[in-house]
């Protein structure tokens, strides 16, 4: 059903994405970025956070850790992971296919700055076996998610630039790093 959601969502407010089925597991970022090629950092997780007494779903890169202190800075409190039923009974999707599209009820969706390194990215369908492609900003825009910067990113990754070289230089890791390549910048 989770998938119908989704597949229903996208038809309304996006007919050209396409959702990807494969016939293995990509519930976990490792095993989706296996199987779609991509570095970790790609697959956007979504994660499911109760604040106060709303619940609220951050999208982050696959590699990033959300930081504490920042998330209570931008969520204006402390936050806790949902237990996998509360996710479930919350967004109608399982885990492992947890994403902002086709959900249960409307949920307030924050993106991570972090997001934008990559001009491409894949979150979950519904399912978890499915993904869409589809760029950072859209996903912001489908689902009017609010943009944080609530993620440490891994160890010896460059801090987020926002200048208009900061941006080519996000574009520039992005296109080397999904295709493997060094990725120092001098």
């Amino acid at each position: 059903m989770s998938l119908e959601s989704v597949r229903a969502f996208f038809a309304e407010h996006a007919p050209e994405i396409e959702i990807i089925e494969l016939p293995q597991s990509t519930a976990t970022v490792e095993l989706a970025a296996r199987a779609h090629h991509v570095a970790p950092g790609q697959i956007a997780k979504t994660l499911t956070l109760k604040v106060k007494n709303q619940v609220v779903l951050v999208v982050t890169r696959g590699d990033a850790r959300l930081d504490n202190a920042k998330l209570k800075k931008a969520l204006g409190s402390k936050a806790r992971m949902l237990s996998s039923d509360e996710v479930v009974d919350s967004t109608g999707h399982p885990i492992g296919g947890v994403c902002p599209f086709g959900l249960e009820t409307p949920l307030q969706v924050y993106c991570d700055v972090s997001l934008r390194r990559y001009e491409e990215v894949l979150p979950a369908a519904g399912s978890i076996n499915s993904a869409v492609r589809i760029s950072p900003d859209q996903i912001a825009a489908l689902t009017a998610a609010k943009w944080v910067d609530v993620c440490q990113l891994p160890p010896g990754e460059p801090a987020m630039q926002t200048s208009q070289d900061g941006l080519s230089l996000i574009r520039k890791f992005s296109f080397l790093s999904s295709r493997g390549q060094k990725t120092r910048s001098s």
